[in-house]
């Protein structure tokens, strides 16, 4: 990030703008946008991204219009467009959609007449055995003809690229093929002009219009396939929006249904939503039944049951019910808009890998232009007759093949796929820096309460002595409805889910901390603890017993009917489906887990056992649980922490890696640096692993696109020629440059499987 000298603007009129750049062809290209923007008065800081193509500026609305930031990228020779309005998200989208189409058509325009061209140069130039023959003039012509297009049209942009930065006293990519291909060209030219003044002078007029031609065949079809390969890396923000439907069904006063554009529904509108259709907003369902198929969002395959009174997310899939929806969230602020501008902010955000990149490429240009010409100085003073043309073409050579396209895509396409294919798994990753951060986590500190276990009491057994056990758990339910006892609604909802509602009830009493009485049916029903039931008169033997088949951490409820112990009822927090599956991967992974938790010891021994937790530290408040991590991170650990986002939040910030539950509608985007969409705690296990994946093919590609350099600038300076003959041609250069960049975002797009 690049800031400008500007004095600061105040928060109130500090905004933030994400142009559109085209044109930007390595990290050389985006470091010189970046200054041209920071060097705009009323400019704060600018982020420019290669691969998203991207800028965004933080800028002082008062100072400076967004019309001028764009006209200072144009001004720097790159391409600029304002964003879409922010109120459409399929038109955001598809605006950034469109730039990319136009890029892809332009290079491809420009690429396949070159290919011809370029062929037929080769062709002709195997005909030039004699240069002295009358025929080698009139080919050498031919061959001047057929290179002037390439130079003139297909290779412009670099030459126009090249100019600007060297007007703003720069250097990148555009410089390096301008300068090489415009060397073989001006002397390809000059011996074709003066060929006689050449052969008089003993030098063959040698001409290198193919190496020109294949030079900028070969540079066009690496940009080319970048340019695809980065429409492939965004897919997923592109599915995301896809789910979004463009029409909704709205259901007006007299209960009549039109179509209506999406933009057109506000909140508190009622939308019907048929079998198999995506639900176009955020809402609440006030008609009908349905099981809705969350996955996209979740990337959990089971559909959830939806009611009456139930919550449901835009772009979820509803199934073979009909469903009536009260929109309560539209446009950018359903949960879908909000994923995807966070993903797409993550995709925009450098890691200090990246930063280390961008460094290293913002002074390589100038290097390599540096050691071009000390090729050319040593070839000149050491290498054959004529040396002076041998260094020419081995310091364009050099200028070729060293580009620094492959190092400035190194680190921003794994972000970018990474954070794409975690919104596919359910995981909001917010940046570069997270990922970086999260793959070296070597211990997960779990809370206990809404992340191992489901957060809410439920039934978790039911044991009947004197009757059956729904009619022991209906008799329950019939008490504990009239009662306030946070335990009391988990008992009448198992009650209504084993179709055994509850029953009239009469002459209801409360007992404060103990439990309660009513008439049900005639019989005099007592709900409460054993404290309760003792009272009664129930012997204690039997009350013991009764607790020793109940399961370990449960609270036991016991029901007396006409003062005689009847059953009880087991309520506990049940441990969320996956948790034990999500801890066994993290052990898997060499992770050090531990549960932290303010409920009992007990309780929280008993949740541990089940999951596989070896490490319990329990009855805490938020502040000691934030000592512990902080404890942890004195003994040098790295620390992600996985809560609900809200009691957790001071742990969650202080953790290396924040890493929060969410629901899919209520997600806590701001509590963590991750977000799991779905809740389920597998997900924690896929961000960790997606993000050790990340970083290891980040280094990967730094290997390469470093290790590319190290060994081919050598080789094209000439270096190994006194002891192998071996000297690369220009076209062959500009072969292997285009090809290390492909190399480097095919390496990352295999993120985009696994997990």
């Amino acid at each position: 990030m690049t800031a400008s000298s500007a004095p600061p603007a105040s928060p109130a009129t500090l905004a933030q703008i994400a142009l559109e750049v085209t044109g930007m062809t390595c990290a050389a290209c985006s470091a010189r946008v970046e200054r041209a923007l920071a060097e705009v008065p009323g400019v704060a800081a600018a982020n420019v991204n290669l691969m998203t193509g991207t800028a965004t500026v933080s800028y002082d609305a008062a100072a400076v219009a967004p019309e001028a930031l764009a006209a200072a990228v144009r001004e720097s020779g790159y391409g600029a467009a304002l964003p879409a309005s922010e109120a459409d998200l399929r038109i955001r989208l598809e605006r950034r959609e469109e730039v990319r189409g136009e890029e892809i058509t332009d290079l491809s325009r420009r690429f396949w007449p070159t290919a011809l061209l370029t062929a037929a140069t080769m062709w002709l130039g195997m005909y030039l055995h004699d240069p002295a023959s009358p025929s080698a003039v009139a080919l050498r012509y031919a061959l001047l003809g057929l290179t002037a297009p390439v130079i003139l049209w297909a290779g412009r942009p670099f030459y126009v690229r090249a100019w600007a930065a060297a007007r703003h006293r720069g250097a990148d990519m555009n410089t390096l093929v301008s300068v090489g291909t415009g060397a073989a060209f001006l002397f390809s030219l000059a011996t074709t002009l003066g060929s006689s003044w050449f052969l008089a002078h003993g030098i063959a007029p040698d001409v290198y219009y193919e190496a020109v031609d294949a030079i900028i065949a070969f540079v066009l079809l690496g940009h080319l396939l970048e340019a695809k390969a980065k429409g492939k890396s965004s897919a997923a923000i592109r599915r995301l929006a896809g789910l979004q439907p463009q029409v909704a069904h709205r259901i007006t006063a007299g209960g009549v249904e039109s179509d209506v554009p999406l933009a057109q529904v506000v909140a508190g509108d009622e939308l019907a939503v048929r079998p198999g259709e995506r639900i176009p907003v955020d809402g609440l369902v006030v008609g009908g039944r349905s099981n809705v198929d969350e996955s996209a969002l979740t990337g959990e395959p089971m559909p959830v049951a939806k009611a009456a009174g139930a919550r449901v997310t835009g772009g979820t899939l509803n199934g073979l019910g009909a469903l009536r929806v009260r929109a309560t969230e539209v446009g950018e602020r359903t949960a879908l808009a909000r994923i995807i501008r966070m993903v797409e902010d993550a995709q925009g955000a450098k890691a200090p890998i990246q930063r280390l990149a961008d460094r290293i490429a913002g002074i390589f240009v100038p290097a390599v232009m540096g050691l071009a010409a000390l090729t050319f100085v040593g070839w000149f003073l050491l290498g054959p007759s004529p040396s002076w043309l041998h260094g020419l073409v081995a310091a364009v050579t050099v200028l070729i093949i060293a580009c620094p396209c492959a190092m400035g895509l190194a680190v921003p396409t794994a972000v970018m796929v990474s954070t794409g294919r975690g919104a596919e798994l359910g995981v909001l990753i917010r940046g570069g820096d997270v990922i970086e951060r999260a793959a070296g986590v070597d211990t997960v500190v779990l809370d206990k309460t809404g992340t191992v276990t489901e957060g809410k009491p439920a039934v978790t057994a039911v044991i009947a002595l004197s009757v059956a056990e729904d009619r022991l758990l209906q008799l329950a339910a019939s008490v504990e409805a009239l009662s306030e006892h946070p335990l009391a609604a988990a008992i009448v909802r198992a009650a209504g889910a084993r179709n055994a509602p509850a029953e009239q009830a009469v002459d209801f009493q409360a007992m404060a901390g103990r439990g309660a009485r009513a008439v049900v049916g005639g019989q005099s029903v007592v709900v409460g603890s054993a404290r309760l039931v003792r009272e009664l008169g129930v012997i204690d033997d039997a009350v013991r017993e009764l607790e020793r088949r109940l399961p370990e951490a449960a609270t036991a409820v016991f029901v007396a009917l006409d003062g005689r112990l009847a059953g009880a009822v087991a309520v506990a927090d049940p441990v969320r489906p996956g948790s034990a599956e999500a801890i066994g991967r993290m052990r898997d992974m060499g992770l050090d887990v531990v549960m932290l938790t303010g409920d009992r010891r007990p309780a929280a021994e008993a949740v541990a056992r089940v999951v596989g937790i070896g490490r319990v530290e329990a009855e805490l408040l938020p502040d000691q649980k934030l000592d512990i991590i902080r404890r942890l991170q004195g003994e040098g650990r790295i620390v992600a922490m996985v809560g609900d986002g809200l009691n957790d939040a001071p742990a969650l910030a202080a953790a290396d890696v924040g890493i929060a539950m969410g629901t899919g509608t209520d997600v806590a985007m701001e509590a963590g640096a991750i977000t799991l969409v779905g809740g389920d705690l597998r997900a924690a296990a896929r961000a960790l692993d997606l993000s050790r994946r990340t970083l290891r093919i980040i280094r990967q590609n730094l290997a390469w696109a470093f290790g590319y350099n190290v060994i081919a600038i050598p080789v094209a300076a000439g270096l190994l020629y006194p002891a192998f003959g071996l000297l690369l041609s220009p076209a062959i250069a500009a072969a292997a440059m285009a090809m290390s960049s492909v190399s480097v975002v095919t390496n990352s797009l295999r993120l985009r499987h696994g997990n």
